[in-house]
């Protein structure tokens, strides 16, 4: 048996965190002296603190370690495993987006000194938004859950024979944004009106083109906003954005390509 300190020392975590594991029941010690208070833990939990160490740096929570520690089925191991895979993967990509974007930010205020430059390249201009027959999904979405939602529009295509123009959007219904839930309509355009779960009428628009990943979007809808408010008008519907070019058209996200539409009308 091992002291608290001796296995603290051996697998390199403090005390502090072992009686933590041992408060939320994620590792107790497997003795506890009841007049001193002493905490022993047998040599075998070493290799149980190791794996709990390795999961937290795979990014894993405490309570989902927790659930994990209780899997005994090798499958649902391996797909929980495989899931943070490609969790990790995503976190990577997008951290690569923002060092580049990062990069970019700092070449153009060394150049301009200007820090807030990269939020005044924006063109806007009033112009009619296309008509579009769609197949849509609305739902209280976060945006981590749109590729399942489109998932769900394409799975409809065959089954309904219907043709993708191979434009898709998404619209934007509730006024605050919540990146984890959020009332969202996601579409895919299709040529055929009479099989279209809705029509999307044309109207009047502010709209720029936004360029880059989505992280940044925000400063195409700021963009947006600001000019509408300047220039005498008023939004006048939901926000919606329609995908040109993407991750499908270039790995690269600064070739990513993506119209960024607010529904406006003049102010009385």
């Amino acid at each position: 048996m091992l002291q608290i300190g001796e296995f603290s020392r051996i697998c390199c975590v403090s005390v502090k965190t072992l009686h933590h594991y041992d408060k939320i029941g994620l590792l107790a010690p497997a003795e506890v002296d009841r007049i001193t208070g002493y905490r022993y833990y047998r040599t075998e939990q070493i290799d149980t603190m190791n794996y709990i160490g390795r999961l937290k740096r795979y990014g894993f929570s405490l309570d989902e370690i927790q659930h994990l520690l209780t899997i005994s089925e090798r499958k649902e191991l391996s797909d929980a495993l495989r899931r943070q895979k490609e969790k990790l993967k995503r976190e990577q990509q997008e951290m690569a987006i923002i060092l580049n974007e990062l990069q970019t930010h700092i070449s153009v205020f060394e150049r301009t000194g200007d820090i807030m430059t990269y939020q005044k390249g924006y063109t806007i201009e009033i112009k009619q938004s296309p008509v579009m027959n769609v197949l849509a999904k609305r739902a209280m979405m976060g945006v981590d859950e749109f590729g399942k939602y489109y998932g769900t529009l394409f799975e409809r295509v065959p089954k309904e024979h219907v043709t993708p123009t191979g434009l898709n959007g998404a619209k934007y219904h509730d006024e605050e944004f919540n990146h984890e839930s959020s009332d969202v309509e996601v579409f895919i355009e299709i040529k055929e009106k009479e099989k279209a779960d809705a029509v999307f009428p044309s109207c009047e628009c502010a709209t720029t083109v936004h360029h880059g990943g989505y992280s940044t979007l925000s400063e195409a809808y700021g963009a947006i906003v600001t000019w509408i408010i300047e220039n005498g008008y008023e939004i006048a519907g939901a926000p919606f954005e329609l995908y040109i070019k993407t991750q499908f058209d270039s790995p690269s996200p600064e070739d990513w390509e993506t119209e960024v539409y607010f529904p406006v009308r003049k102010k009385r």
